[in-house]
């Protein structure tokens, strides 16, 4: 197996062949479990991928106490399962105090050390499916009952998603930054820290984030929104007055692969409205495997490809079934904490899938690293700093361990493992289309809130953000993040 071995800013080793990667490019889509997205990856192997590396997969027997004195097993998620690609049907709980929940069984935040049960998913969605019912801010697909947690991918239902991570290698041990929703998370991936913040309340961050720090060193970025301007380009302060950046669309995006001028570091964004690309639930995750694919065949006919590391990753498990406790150990990266939630961000989130796609990869690599710190999405702060020689921005991404050494090969290999994958369609526009999303409404309004100076980063972005819409910006302001949940069911003994 190939593992990592370092922390993030090279005492010791783990770097493999990073000196020969000259362009990161991150892909963060939203709000997806390890084991609902690739628990099946490698099942049909018994869990062993062809190399002999071991998979920590679903072998079919994981099981959730349904609150009623019976259990719910695991199940997949096939091309033909009705309305496959808007499962679980309706946009489970996924703050901090949900998260509790589907993890503990309870909202209150567990002892120091203990270990997660991961037995409170369909019992935290009957909740949500409960109140949802009530909210017209969210639409559940008919027919959605709290099972449907359950269920998780097969191979066949997301062909282009499960080509890539047997292509290329899977990490079955990475883990979200924060046991909560997404702006924490996102934060956390740019910034290594998100200033205490446990909820998507806060939606711009004044700390150092790492596009700041590639400035400064002489390097260049690059932030793409997919039709719209992107989220993260207004959402770290100091993304204003940074140097050696760009902030465009995916156009742009595409005709810098084509002219083989990608930046060092690019970060990429889905669509963030109801009938966008995101596969946040309950959106067309379909949609996602096409943008998914557009982004590696992007990257592959460039001439930047034999130097480029594809990071394709989820921000997190937007309360998804997943069978691995998250470890804790986390190292907190600062001592902000936010009231009344007082986490001391000393836990990971729950597993989410990561794909590490480069020529320079074997094909079939499950990969893991040995450190007793486990991926986390700091880790690629970590990997960047490392191959720009930059410090780290907080205590997290200075312990987190970099995934140079998955960079095996010294020859860059020329396949293309999508070449015979058809990408799915799902056929409609699924139930919520016509709504307001939150993370849309947070786009909108930033551009508001923050004010950018005239820096060559804000100059190259051709394309200005609309006019924020009166609903959109009242959807944001009232989002309930994390609706006050009824006391947990204690959980019924297994059957």
């Amino acid at each position: 197996m190939s593992e990592g071995t370092g922390n993030g800013n090279g005492t010791v080793s783990g770097t493999g062949n990073l000196a020969a990667i000259n362009h990161v490019v991150v892909l963060m889509l939203e709000n997806r479990s390890f084991d609902h997205m690739l628990g099946y990856l490698y099942s049909a192997q018994g869990n062993v991928a062809p190399s002999g590396q071991p998979f920590e997969g679903l072998t079919g027997a994981e099981q959730n106490p349904d609150g009623n004195g019976g259990t719910v097993n695991v199940y997949p998620i096939t091309p033909s399962t009705p309305s496959a690609y808007f499962m679980p049907g309706a946009d489970p709980g996924e703050g901090y105090k949900a998260t509790n929940d589907q993890l503990y069984g309870s909202i209150t935040a567990p002892a120091p050390g203990t270990p997660a049960p991961m037995t409170g998913f369909v019992t935290d969605y009957s909740y949500t499916l409960g109140w949802q019912a009530k909210d017209p801010s969210y639409t559940v697909l008919p027919g959605t009952v709290p099972s449907m947690i359950m269920g998780c991918f097969t191979p066949a239902a997301l062909p282009v998603l499960s080509a890539l991570a047997t292509g290329y290698a899977v990490c079955d041990h990475w883990f979200a930054s924060v046991p909560t929703e997404t702006m924490p998370n996102r934060a956390f991936t740019c910034a290594a820290t998100s200033m205490g913040q446990v909820d998507d309340n806060t939606k711009s961050f004044s700390a150092p984030s790492i596009f700041a720090s590639l400035g400064a060193a002489g390097q260049t970025w690059g932030i793409y929104g997919y039709t719209n301007r992107p989220l993260t380009a207004d959402d770290f302060t100091d993304i204003a007055s940074a140097t050696g950046g760009t902030i465009g669309l995916f156009t742009d995006f595409q005709a810098a692969c084509a002219a083989g001028k990608l930046p060092s570091y690019t970060f990429l964004e889905p669509n963030w409205s109801t009938t966008g690309n995101s596969q946040h639930p309950n959106y067309n995750v379909a949609l996602g495997e096409q943008l998914i694919h557009d982004v590696y065949e992007a990257l592959r006919s460039s001439p930047n490809w034999p130097q480029t590391l594809f990071v394709l990753t989820y921000d997190e498990h937007g309360g998804c079934f997943d069978h691995v406790p998250p470890p804790w150990g986390a190292t907190p990266p600062d001592s902000a904490t936010e009231q009344p939630y007082d986490f001391g961000f000393n836990r990971f989130g729950v597993r989410v899938p990561t794909v590490l796609i480069s020529p320079l990869i074997a094909p079939g690599t499950v990969y893991r690293t040995t450190s007793s710190t486990p991926l986390d999405h700091t880790s690629i702060l970590a990997t960047v700093e490392r191959r720009w020689s930059l410090q780290p921005l907080t205590a997290r991404d200075a312990a987190a361990p970099a995934f140079g050494d998955v960079l095996t090969l010294t020859t860059p290999r020329t396949d293309d493992v999508l070449a015979n994958v058809t990408v799915p369609v799902a056929g409609s526009a699924g139930p919520s289309a016509g709504l307001v999303s939150h993370l849309e409404s947070i786009r909108q309004q930033l551009p508001v809130r923050t004010t950018a100076a005239p820096t060559a980063a804000a100059a190259s972005f051709v394309h200005p953000a609309p006019p924020v819409p009166a609903a959109a910006a009242a959807a944001a302001a009232s989002f309930p993040p994390e609706p006050p949940l009824a006391p947990a069911v204690p959980a019924a003994p297994s059957a």
